[in-house]
């Protein structure tokens, strides 16, 4: 049976089933949909997290395992995530609104002695379950049909660990374990066709790699405003993903069940450039325990990732974000609000998914806050986190899709003296 396959269906046929879909049409490309954004501190301060060494002495950052210079306490996060996407397209005019909850980030962090601290953190890092359907009428009557479905998830699991060197130096490191299997089906067959033509690809994936991170800060004593610099960069992947390629016909008996499938073609192939180098710089500036403002850079390396067939080239991309936080006053008991820290963000991401010559770029806005327990003080910031982000991703052009999200994330941070009351005891 000869080969169709049209990249446009994905888009244009998005619509046709829109509640089978997961939240974006373009996980239906490489890896899926990335979900991952570290956590609500630094998401609802549009990502930054490279220069950010928290002031406070419960907050853990993974991004840049070098920052944790003021992490005195045992943390425990459990955080959810409810994404609302919006998407349109000039195909017909047509729109679609898709909703998901799931849960975004899981860890713990204490501190091994006053300079070593540690951290263990999960999260889903990428994911696709999708279904798609087109068909289109031929100028004889016959019907053509293409279905698309994915499925998987990608999860990452950290073990990140921080050395202040002195005062002003840290640094850091992290290992990152990827894994999970992606399933991707292209089936084509006709209204005089008996059998079904299908092209799936699935990628098994176990792989490591690394982040190392360092940091800079400068506190002035006599004013309390405090310059600080970081920079991260993750690579040396130690594992592959192996990609199993197969076409073959069939027809179904049942809904889920091939019967005679005959397989034309079957490949397996093995990559080691899933994950590539990324890199990251950033700076920030701020006043002791009142407020914090920094800018951020991102990099990513471009990769080529085998999608039904055929290889998928991911291009270079960046992202740069700025963001921050301000704390009225901690000290005012009598005013809940005061003590209150309010986070804010925006950033700009060109992205690395490239369609018809146009690439599937990001931006939006964020804000936070951190809601302190009642008897929470600076010392002991534990609380119920809560973040909004808002932006855009995608295009018209090209029957393209444009995508509007607000995602809302909600969670807590529970961090107190727990393990070290037993070591002093």
């Amino acid at each position: 049976m000869k080969k169709i396959f049209v990249l446009s269906f994905i888009s244009v046929g998005y619509f046709l089933n829109a509640q089978s879909l997961s939240n974006s049409p373009y996980a239906a490309y490489g890896i899926g949909d990335v979900k991952y954004d570290n956590t609500i501190e630094t998401s609802s301060m549009g990502g930054i997290s490279t220069a950010y060494i928290s002031d406070f002495s419960s907050n853990f950052n993974f991004g840049n395992p070098a920052n944790n210079g003021n992490f005195e306490l045992t943390s425990i996060r459990l955080e959810a995530t409810n994404e609302n996407n919006y998407f349109k397209t000039d195909y017909n005019s047509t729109k679609s609104t898709k909703h998901s909850t799931y849960l975004s980030n899981i860890s713990i962090a204490f501190p091994v002695s006053p300079k070593i601290k540690m951290g263990f953190l999960y999260q889903p890092y990428s994911s696709k379950s999708y279904e798609i359907l087109h068909s289109e009428t031929m100028g004889d009557g016959t019907v053509y049909g293409n279905k698309f479905t994915g499925s998987g998830t990608l999860n990452t699991a950290q073990v990140a660990l921080s050395y202040k060197i002195n005062p002003k130096f840290s640094v850091g490191a992290k290992a990152n374990y990827y894994f999970g299997n992606l399933y991707d089906l292209n089936e084509f067959t006709t209204s005089t066709a008996d059998l079904i033509n299908g092209y799936e690809t699935k990628n098994s994936i176990k792989n490591f790699n690394f982040t190392l991170g360092t940091s800079y800060q400068s506190i002035n004593t006599s004013t309390d405003k405090k310059l600080t610099i970081g920079a991260t960069a993750t690579f040396g992947n130690t594992s592959k993903m192996t990609t199993e390629y197969t076409n073959s016909t069939y027809y179904y008996t049942d809904v889920d069940i091939k019967s005679t499938p005959t397989i034309i073609e079957n490949k397996k192939t093995n990559s080691n450039n899933l994950l590539p180098l990324q890199a990251s710089v950033g700076v920030g500036y701020g006043s002791e325990n009142e407020w914090f403002v920094s800018g951020q850079v991102d990099y990513k390396k471009g990769e080529s990732i085998s999608y039904f067939g055929n290889t998928f080239d991911y291009k270079d991309s960046y992202r740069v974000s700025a963001g921050g936080w301000y704390l009225p006053n901690y000290n005012n008991f009598r005013s809940y609000f005061s003590r209150v820290v309010y986070r804010y963000g925006a950033f700009y991401e060109k992205g690395n998914i490239e369609l018809y010559g146009n690439s599937i770029n990001k931006y939006g806005v964020s804000a936070g806050v951190m809601l302190p327990f009642k008897n929470s003080g600076i010392a002991r910031m534990s609380g119920l986190e809560i973040g909004v982000e808002v932006g855009k991703r995608g295009t018209l052009k090209n029957n393209l899709i444009n995508q509007n999200f607000v995602n809302v994330k909600v969670g807590f941070n529970f961090a107190d003296r727990w393990f070290r009351k037993q070591l002093y005891n």
